[in-house]
């Protein structure tokens, strides 16, 4: 079978344009390998989504989307893309479960948590050591949590830790949040947050479980290091400190630029045929929102490429 369309990822990116394509009666199929969603789906709060009721949270505004792309026809399957060919008129993208065939294909890959990259982390990953405050916060219920970061989604998702943890510390490198003035207050105002200023996370300690780690002050030098409350003896730490693009497969395919896919406004990479939508590609803004907007134009051009080619 030769879809019309074939979009690599299921956040809203994909999801967006899975719901464009299908609507215009283009033959559809979503491959995602992982959960639905993709960073969205690990969001507590959706304040910043055009319509969405004020108790939205990342999965419910993730289970609509799927919804109604699939309600307008398109294909959505568990695979994982391990190489693409887009050298002929019909693309191909190879997955490990099987092969598939497209008129055209959206890249909508989105990216992945960028890890702090201290000695011990790599091995305490689910040990006391998350990348998703909705996913393991109640894991944390009446303890101490750390987040690392300063910008929108670790002060956010510490405000929601509060929800759980007895006690919630911001490090951050710089003397100040990057985050939003109105999350700023919001973080402020809570008397469960607490906050240590230029300061970075040099090494992450642990057997089993994380028992311990090491800040250090990145203007005076200080070195110290961290334990779990005596009563506790278990805490956590969560890092939110930016995201990488998940285009290594793309690499030599697509052009690219620090491994973000060059598009221009209408989401066309540099091989005709070829889309890419969301938080994969050179842009200002990574939103839920931009990334809607983003597959919505992908699969209109899409659409386009294949009325002036292939009919």
């Amino acid at each position: 079978m030769v879809y019309d369309v074939i979009i690599i990822g299921g956040g809203p990116a994909g999801l967006t344009a899975g719901l464009y394509a299908a609507r215009s009666r283009l033959k559809t199929i979503i491959i995602e390998k992982d959960v639905d969603g993709g960073q969205i789906a690990t969001t507590s709060d959706v304040e910043n989504y055009p319509g969405v009721p004020a108790d939205a949270t990342g999965p419910s505004l993730v289970a609509r989307m799927v919804e109604q792309a699939l309600g307008f026809g398109a294909e959505k399957v568990s695979d994982e893309v391990i190489e693409v060919d887009f050298r002929d008129k019909i693309k191909i993208v190879k997955g490990k479960e099987k092969e598939y065939q497209g008129r055209t294909v959206i890249i909508a890959t989105g990216s992945v948590p960028r890890a702090i990259g201290c000695p011990g982390e790599d091995k305490l990953v689910g040990r006391g050591i998350s990348y998703c405050a909705t996913c393991d916060g109640p894991f944390f219920e009446d303890l101490e949590v750390y987040v690392v970061g300063g910008g929108d989604a670790a002060v956010e998702e510490a405000m929601y830790l509060t929800k759980f943890a007895k006690k919630v510390t911001i490090i951050h490198r710089r003397d100040e949040l990057r985050a939003a003035a109105s999350i700023q207050e919001k973080a402020f105002a809570n008397p469960k947050m607490n906050f240590i200023w230029d300061s970075v996370v040099t090494e992450i300690k642990g057997e089993e479980m994380l028992e311990s780690f090491i800040i250090k002050n990145v203007k005076t030098g200080e070195v110290k290091e961290i334990f779990p409350d005596e009563d506790d003896g278990v805490f956590a730490i969560f890092v939110y400190i930016g995201h990488l693009p998940s285009t290594g497969i793309f690499e030599g395919v697509v052009e690219m630029d620090k491994g973000y896919i060059l598009t221009n406004e209408n989401m066309e990479t540099n091989i005709p045929g070829v889309y890419a939508a969301g938080d994969n590609r050179v842009k200002s803004l990574r939103q839920v929102v931009t990334a809607a907007a983003d597959g919505a134009i992908a699969a209109m051009q899409a659409e386009k490429y294949i009325e002036d080619n292939f009919k």
